[in-house]
């Protein structure tokens, strides 16, 4: 078993440049084209199994084996536990498996050396070329590297933010939208076919409480007034609401079009309008915040539709409720809850879990087979009792489904003090407040760069800031200095080719353009795994490593040296770093400067 190329270089053959590697075999299989450095070295070791099996010193098929990026470079570039998962079907020393998998691997030009470390680790040191390979992909693929086709176009639905039309957005919220829209972006880069979807809760008691609070401004009640509703909203929105309500004000929201009726007795025309006026308010501020859905849902139309009396009688048809107390109950039990469930309240309304069990249930038969829903984590005691509902339909939907992302809370501060008031909200830190104090791609970056499990300080002093200690600063910054170089070069009448420039990579030497090389590569993974794992964090602090290793090297060496292949080779880099920077950004929401 021969590798007879490693590089594509030569369009005219079909094979683009930058493929991490192309592998021929003397069995007279078709080449493989992997498309990172990581999955070349997949492919070689499976392929040293296979060697070793043919030769009968292995009578075992290949282990679930992990090629991955070692935290320090004096451990190798990538290590593989291959041979330890193997040993004890094997019957084998774990070290002296990995010493004849190594033995066994076919020659190549991707890999420098290889040491067995531990236990039985197999640690991959690259060649140069393996790294400059990449930079050539980059350019060459420009705003597409990082892309793939792990989707294969099927269909995701992706359901975030889904608000309660009663006022402004929260800080809540503007997390869930950029949680949720940066992980469709990421999906929709990973080949799936994905749908935004927004789910209004509009019926129920919140929305009567926002009713009465607009009549209560109508016929001039305030909120310090007795008369005021026990449970009624307080902020400066609702009075603006009362406002267009006299005014015969007409507003318009995902297609729905009301016209104020005037009467401040009519509680029901109230109610519509003031839906209505909040649900196009809450659109603005998400257009604003870069953020748009595909799908709209009310869950109003689960009730007009029948569709929440539809799903009671088809789990009932199942057999899997029963009667107590004046009650019906689902018996969440048999699907894993804790304890069974009220569908069905003595007084014949629905608990609150039951309109979602028939919310979900449209997705599935709108042909979401792969469903995400993000929420705020205090929404954990719902999950089991939806998922058992849709169990309990006995219609084939999995036991996973759907997919929840959970966000924690958000403490915005300035000044060193909490901030938690709204004048215009009435309560709490809006979306718009944060737009208007951080910026629109502080406001994205900060709410997206922890783990959406854990507690969130949004310190507002930091996201103003044009320091260092800045991420979003920082990131952009580092795209900024590449524009800055090309500039000085238009400047200077410096021509760029960069197809000649690839043929000097083999110049960048020294520990400084390797890291940066070494980051620039690691980007189609962390796009990959962000979306796979659903956490759009991991994206985030990847841009800011590599912004970290580019200004190191930026700082320790100069681009614009006399000696042509040296600068060629440099600017290269840069550009390529440029580039992976500006499509991360761009998957985070956030701009990409060319000048700061």
């Amino acid at each position: 078993m021969l590798i007879d190329r490693w590089l594509s270089t030569n369009l005219s053959t079909g094979f683009e440049f930058g493929h991490a590697a192309w592998l021929r075999y003397d069995d007279g299989s078709s080449p493989f084209i992997a498309p990172f450095v990581k999955d070349a070295l997949h492919e070689l070791l499976r392929h040293a199994l296979d060697r070793l099996r043919r030769d009968g010193a292995l009578d075992a098929p290949d282990p679930a084996f992990v090629v991955e990026r070692t935290r320090s470079r004096e451990h190798g570039d990538f290590a593989c536990n291959a041979a330890m998962l193997l040993a004890g079907k094997a019957r084998k020393n774990p070290r002296e498996l990995a010493h004849a998998l190594v033995a066994a691997l076919p020659k190549n030009q991707l890999v420098e050396r290889i040491e067995v470390a531990g236990p039985g680790f197999i640690n991959f040191f690259l060649t140069d070329a393996a790294w400059q390979a990449e930079i050539k992909r980059v350019l060459h693929e420009g705003g597409r590297y990082g892309h793939s086709h792990a989707g294969a176009g099927r269909v995701v639905g992706v359901e975030f933010v889904s608000a309660n039309p009663t006022g402004p957005l929260h800080v809540g919220h503007a997390r869930a939208a950029a949680i949720g829209d940066t992980l469709a972006r990421l999906l929709s880069a990973t080949g799936w076919k994905v749908f935004r979807e927004f789910y209004y809760n509009d019926a129920g008691a919140q929305i009567h409480n926002l009713a009465l609070s607009v009549q209560a401004r109508i016929r001039g009640i305030d909120p310090d007034d007795p008369r005021w509703p026990a449970d009624g909203y307080r902020g400066d929105y609702i009075r603006d609401v009362a406002r267009d309500y006299l005014d015969g004000t007409t507003v318009e929201a995902g297609g729905d079009r009301v016209t104020a009726g005037k009467d401040p007795d009519d509680l029901d025309a109230i109610r519509r309008f003031a839906v209505t006026w909040l649900r196009r308010e809450q659109d603005e501020d998400l257009r604003a915040f870069g953020v748009a859905f595909d799908v709209y849902f009310l869950e109003s139309s689960l009730y007009t539709d029948a569709k929440v009396q539809q799903v009671v009688d088809r789990i009932a048809a199942q057999g899997h409720s029963y009667e107590a107390d004046g009650a019906l109950w689902l018996r969440a039990t048999e699907f894993g809850d804790d304890k069974d469930r009220v569908m069905r309240k003595s007084d014949g309304t629905f608990t609150y879990f039951v309109p979602d069990v028939a919310y979900h249930l449209s997705k599935w038969e709108r042909g979401y087979k792969r469903a995400i829903t993000e929420l705020g984590a205090d929404h954990h005691g719902s999950l089991a009792r939806v998922r058992a509902g849709l169990q309990a339909l006995d219609i084939g939907i999995p036991k996973d489904w759907p997919e929840y992302v959970l966000h924690q809370m958000v403490t915005v501060m300035k000044g060193g003090e909490e901030v938690k008031i709204s004048k215009r909200a009435g309560s709490y830190v809006t979306l718009r407040d944060l737009i208007d104090m951080a910026g629109l791609d502080a406001t994205r970056y900060f709410l997206i760069a922890r783990k959406s499990d854990s507690q969130l300080v949004f310190d507002i002093d930091l996201a103003r800031s044009q320091t260092n200690d800045n991420p979003v600063y920082y990131i952009q910054y580092a795209h900024a200095r590449v524009c800055s170089v090309q500039r000085q070069m238009h400047e200077r009448s410096i021509v760029f080719e960069q197809h000649a420039a690839l043929s000097h990579l083999d110049r960048l030497h020294g520990a400084h353009a390797r890291a940066v090389m070494a980051e620039v590569s690691r980007f189609p993974e962390i796009v990959e795994a962000s979306a796979d794992n659903r956490e759009p964090h991991l994206l985030a602090q990847y841009l800011r490593d590599l912004a970290g290793a580019f200004h190191v090297w930026y700082n320790a060496e100069q681009f614009l040296v006399d000696d042509e292949a040296v600068r060629n080779a440099r600017v290269a880099l840069a550009y390529a770093t440029r580039q992976v920077l500006a499509n991360g950004l761009e998957l985070l929401g956030v701009n990409a400067p060319e000048t700061m």
